[in-house]
């Protein structure tokens, strides 16, 4: 063969498996020498996908795969793409920070690649709203609910599309907990409307937003394959929860905080003590509940089955990453998490905020290379970070006393 033919087939072959490299999104392979998995993710090989975020709160997907990730503190939206620097897309006006206040939850339409429609959940001058824009004119909202209680702590904020094409929304109680039992009062429920704002057919109560009731302060949704609803509570200073929501359900807040096994009330699926917990985000995925915890600083894993915990939960990031505020299940496969140390009661890393992307157990993606392909051939790979994570960690049930005149969930 000519040294010109041997050099096109050099060539060639460089080409080809430069291809094969950029289509190769997933690869499979056998979990790490004594990798145990949780709810089908390997914890071991998880990675740093973004740095430099402040007060993460809000996280949703866009249909080329990015994340929009609101900040509660500066009203930003960003876009994070992993092993990138987070972009900023928009500001949206009229956010009135304080304390646990601010921009909250985000949301993406189901039919965003028509409308781009944005969704976001903030505390204005007088109230918490939920409003839609798109990202090229964050200014010229429309307004899908207000009249949400404001406080500078428990104001829910949750917000995300169901199965059914509505959009569910999770409202606290405002700091003042008789909202929670009114049902004239928007503070203290599940919300659930129409896309724009109207009452959908089959909710509980005639001409109400109310799905359910008696929360005290809900910052999680998720829902499995059969469309079952979960969501996570903050106690006050004995127990944090995930409830199985029921339409038209009463939680039992104020008079219940955990299990109190009052007929009237639903009780809820899981507890822990506020020390253990102060849920925010939820995500599901693979029989699992993923259950983001503040004061907590860990993930809760919770594996369930027709609508209860199958095990008991498990325990992951214990201590690693500090305080996690949002998780969700990525169209990669991957599992998203939010930490929020710098939301003032966290210690801050010099990298905070950071998200964190979980690996599915046996795959990883591979490094989306740079591929020019010339007379020549170049093949460039560009390689993500690289994969960092603590060990497993058990655990341990144990009681923090609240800081006097600071409330014990720690939201």
């Amino acid at each position: 063969m000519s040294v010109m033919r041997k050099r096109f087939a050099s060539a060639l072959v460089v080409a080809l498996s430069a291809v094969a490299v950029a289509a190769a999104l997933v690869v499979t392979r056998p979990p790490a020498a004594g990798a145990q998995a949780t709810g089908g993710f390997d914890f071991t090989r998880a990675e740093v996908a973004a740095t430099g975020l402040q007060v993460p709160w809000g996280l949703a997907f866009l249909p080329d795969g990015s994340a929009l990730v609101s900040e509660r503190d500066t009203a930003r939206i960003m876009q994070v793409r992993p092993g990138a620097s987070p972009v900023q897309v928009a500001t949206v006006p009229g956010v009135s920070p304080s304390g646990e206040a601010g921009l909250l939850g985000i949301a993406v339409s189901p039919t965003y690649a028509q409308d781009q429609w944005v969704y976001a959940y903030f505390t204005g001058g007088s109230d918490n709203r939920v409003v839609r824009f798109r990202l090229g004119s964050p200014g010229t909202q429309q307004v899908i609910v207000s009249g949400i209680p404001k406080a500078s702590f428990h104001n829910g904020g949750r917000i995300a599309f169901g199965p059914d094409g509505m959009l569910y929304v999770t409202t606290g109680d405002g700091g003042t907990s008789s909202n929670a039992q009114s049902l004239s009062s928007l503070g203290g429920k599940v919300l659930r409307m129409t896309p724009t704002g109207g009452v959908p057919s089959g909710n509980p109560f005639s001409n109400s937003l109310v799905y359910s009731y008696g929360h005290r302060n809900v910052q999680g949704l998720a829902w499995d394959e059969q469309g079952r609803l979960y969501a996570t509570e903050f106690g006050q200073n004995t127990y944090d929860e995930i409830n199985l929501i029921v339409a038209g359900a009463n939680y039992g807040w104020p008079t219940c905080e955990g299990r109190c096994g009052n007929s009237s009330f639903r009780d809820p699926l899981v507890v822990w003590t506020t020390a253990e917990a102060s849920p925010s985000g939820l995500a599901y995925a693979n029989g699992t509940l993923f259950a983001a915890a503040l004061r907590g600083t860990r993930l809760w894993t919770v594996a369930v089955s027709g609508g209860a915990p199958a095990s008991a939960p498990v325990a992951e990031f214990q201590g690693t990453y500090g305080r996690l505020r949002a998780v969700a299940a990525g169209p990669d496969g991957w599992l998203w998490v939010t930490t929020s140390n710098r939301d003032g009661r966290g210690t801050p890393a010099a990298t905070d905020d950071r998200i964190i992307r979980v690996p599915r157990t046996g795959t990883t993606t591979s490094p989306t290379p740079t591929v020019s392909v010339t007379p020549t051939v170049s093949v460039t790979p560009t390689v993500g970070p690289s994969p960092s994570g603590g060990p497993r960690s058990c655990a341990a049930a144990y009681r923090v006393a609240p800081v006097p005149g600071e409330p014990a969930d720690i939201s």
